[in-house]
This record gives C-alpha cells, sequence and structure tokens, in this order.
C-alpha cells in the first residue's frame, strides 16, 4: 500500500485556527490500480489519504483507487477535487471514519455516466454501516437558529447554516456512496450524503446512495437543488428533510429492501430543538419513482411521513407497494402540517398509487378531505431512471 504523507495530521480542535492563504494544492497520484465497483477488490495497492483537517487543496488523479482509514476534513477555503474514475475505499469501522467538506470548503467531484466518482467500502464482505458517508456544509439557512447564528453537525461537530442562500459548497456529478451510515451512538449516525445548510450555488445531480444503514440522502435546512437522485436498499428513511429545507428534489428513484424504514420523512423543524426562525421546511418534489415491497408482504408500511409542519410541493409522485401512501402527522400547536394542507403550502398534484391500501392518513388534528392534499390522482408517470440511472447506478 502507498501512503503519502501529507502537511501533518491535525487535531480536529485546531480546524478554524489553520492557515490557508499561502498553502499549495495537494495532489495524491498513484496510478497503479484502477478499481471502480462498490464490491470490494484488494485494496493493497491503493493510495492512502490521512485522517487530517486539510488546509490546502486535495486533489486526486483520474482513474485511481485510494482509503480513508479516519475522519478527512477539508478546511474554509479548501477545494477536495475528485474526477472521474475514483474509488475511495472507506475503513469498515464504522462512524469516525468520513469525509468532510466544512462551511467555506468546496467538493468538486465530477464523475461520468461511465466512470462515476464512488465512496465506498473496503471490507471484503462489505455492508450497511460500514463507514461515514460524505458530509457537506454550508451557509445557507436553516430554522434552528436565527439570523447569522450556526447550529453544530451530528457527526464531527462542525458549523452549518447562515445567510447566504446562494452559497455554493462546489459540484456533485455522479458520485455514488455505498455501504455508508456508521452509528456513533443511538442519537448520531451518519447518512449517505449529509447535507448540512447547504446553499442553492451547491451543483448536485446523479447521485446515489447504495445500501446505507441509516438515511440516503438528508437535508438538514439549507436551500441546496438537486436533480437525479437514487437511494437503493437504505435501512432507515431514503430522503429525509428538517430544519427548514427549502431547496427542490427532480427525478428520483427510491427502492426499499427489506429493512427500512420510510421512502421520504419530512420534518418541518428538528423537534430536538426549536424552530427558533418561526418557518418550516418547504421543499418542491417532482418526478419521484418509490418502490416498497408490497402490501401482502409489508402492509403497515408507509411510503412519505410528512410531520412537523412541514410543508411541501410534489408533483409527478409514482407510489408502489405500501400500506399508506402519505401518512400526515401533527397538531393544532407547534406541528401544524395540517394547516399546510388547508392553506395550500402542502399540496400533491398528479400521482399515481398501485399496490397501495390506503392514499392518505390523517393524523394531524386538522380536518380535510383526500381531494384537499392530493389531485389528480393516477396521473402520475415514472422517472425515466432506465435512463439517467443508465451505467453508474447499482440496483
Amino acid at each position: 500500500m502507498k501512503t503519502i504523507h501529507l502537511v501533518g495530521i491535525l487535531l480536529l480542535s485546531a480546524l478554524f485556527s489553520c492557515a490557508t492563504d499561502d498553502t499549495a494544492t495537494i495532489y495524491i497520484t498513484d496510478n497503479s490500480v484502477t478499481n471502480n465497483t462498490s464490491g470490494n477488490n484488494t485494496t493493497t495497492d491503493c493510495t492512502t489519504i490521512l485522517a487530517a483537517v486539510y488546509t490546502s487543496d486535495l486533489e486526486l488523479e483520474p482513474f485511481t483507487c485510494y482509503t480513508i482509514n479516519g475522519p478527512v476534513i477539508m478546511a474554509t477555503g479548501t477545494n477536495l477535487i475528485i474526477p472521474e474514475g475514483v474509488t475511495i475505499y472507506a475503513e469498515a469501522t464504522g462512524a469516525e471514519v468520513y469525509i468532510a467538506i466544512s462551511q467555506g470548503a468546496k467538493i468538486t467531484a465530477t464523475g461520468t455516466p461511465n466512470n462515476p466518482v464512488v465512496l465506498t467500502s473496503n471490507a471484503n464482505l462489505p455492508k450497511a454501516g460500514d463507514w461515514g458517508g460524505l458530509i457537506i456544509l454550508g451557509k445557507a439557512p436553516i430554522n434552528s437558529v436565527t439570523g447569522s447564528a450556526t447550529a453544530t453537525s451530528e457527526i464531527a461537530s462542525l458549523p452549518y447554516g447562515g445567510t447566504a442562500s446562494n452559497d455554493s459548497s462546489g459540484v456533485l456529478r455522479y458520485v455514488r456512496v455505498a455501504y455508508s451510515g456508521g452509528a456513533a451512538d443511538g442519537q448520531s449516525e451518519n447518512n449517505g450524503f449529509s447535507f448540512y445548510g447547504v446553499g442553492s450555488g451547491t451543483t448536485v445531480e446523479y447521485i446515489q446512495a447504495y445500501e446505507g444503514k441509516d438515511d440516503g440522502v438528508e437535508f438538514f435546512g439549507g436551500t441546496v437543488n438537486v436533480r437525479y437522485v437514487s437511494v437503493i436498499n437504505a435501512q432507515d428513511d431514503s430522503i429525509d428533510w428538517t430544519e427548514g429545507y427549502t431547496g427542490s428534489i427532480t427525478d428520483a428513484y427510491i427502492k426499499q429492501g427489506a429493512q427500512h424504514d420510510k421512502a421520504i420523512e419530512a420534518d418541518g423543524y428538528n423537534t430536538d430543538f426549536s424552530n427558533a426562525a418561526g418557518y418550516y421546511s418547504k421543499p418542491n418534489v417532482s418526478h419521484v419513482t418509490i418502490i416498497g415491497l408490497g402490501t401482502e408482504s409489508n402492509p403497515d408500511s408507509e411510503a412519505v411521513r410528512l410531520r412537523a409542519g412541514t410543508q411541501g410541493i410534489f408533483n409527478n409522485i409514482y407510489i408502489q407497494g405500501y400500506g399508506e401512501g402519505f401518512d400526515l402527522d401533527g397538531d393544532l400547536g407547534n406541528n401544524p402540517t395540517g394547516n399546510g394542507v388547508i392553506n395550500g403550502h402542502l399540496h400533491v398534484t398528479n400521482v399515481s398509487f398501485v399496490d397501495v391500501t390506503q392514499y392518505v392518513q390523517n393524523d394531524t388534528q386538522v380536518a380535510f378531505s383526500e381531494t384537499d392534499f392530493l389531485t389528480g390522482i393516477s396521473n402520475a408517470t415514472q422517472t425515466n431512471y432506465a435512463v439517467w440511472g443508465a451505467n453508474w447506478t447499482l440496483e
């Protein structure tokens, strides 16, 4: 195994005191092997990226494999550059192996359909939860704090949130995260992709979370818009949002496995803290296909849970194989999910149900009819996953 010794391993507590102005880009190059699968071959000849806080740009070599065995954190002002064909193998030791892009840093991960960027486990028999995942932290608004204040991420305790709605954390294009979701404890778990206060200036398209232990993709506030999202066999929720997320999700394909929770779990705010800013999540969600296990084998399953006052405008949603299509939870106080239906801030237009027992379950304490919430039943078409997911995804 080749190890490139860089500027040293820095203590995590030094993250925001590190100088970044005068250091050159670090290039990590090893053309000895090309390895781009989520199943694992030997990583003996891969280059090691040391666990460290990086205060300079870190540029990887195309069509090359790398390994990580701890936190890789990009400090403010840096850029992690990952070109096509790169595979990064994470040591299968759980939550403390992850890649984090701090506020003010960027990631430029630009795979292609035939040569995606793959972040996966190094285990011979990889499984969900082997490692942490990808964490991106931005300066866009979140509702758990007010003004320019920041919150702290569950994993790595890094700041996120602010007032820059159009903040950019870089580019993710054709990126797959596999076997992630390692848990630090009962309350803190990694996801495949964790977007903390990420802004709309960030480009996110063609991403896949595959075989994760926790959520596939989770949005902690922010305004980022994502397109072409694949989540396969997430053991918790496939897509999750909270803390006032107001971006958009366009063209998503969700397929749930034997162990799963919701396809979409949506919170208006983080109920473990408060809605300090006084607004609720309200993303635009369109062209989504959700495939469950079927009502015969899983009659109590829920495809989409909407709670804690979340709002959202949904269009062209296809749901197959669930006991309930949409479950709405709320009350007459701080969790006014039902009010969103009445005032038009929570609505689904063009939806199709196949093998779904109950379309809508109303547990909000607010009376509304099914047609207040759903219009255009049986009008939805599936997202064209066979085309946009071709070659670079696993299923």
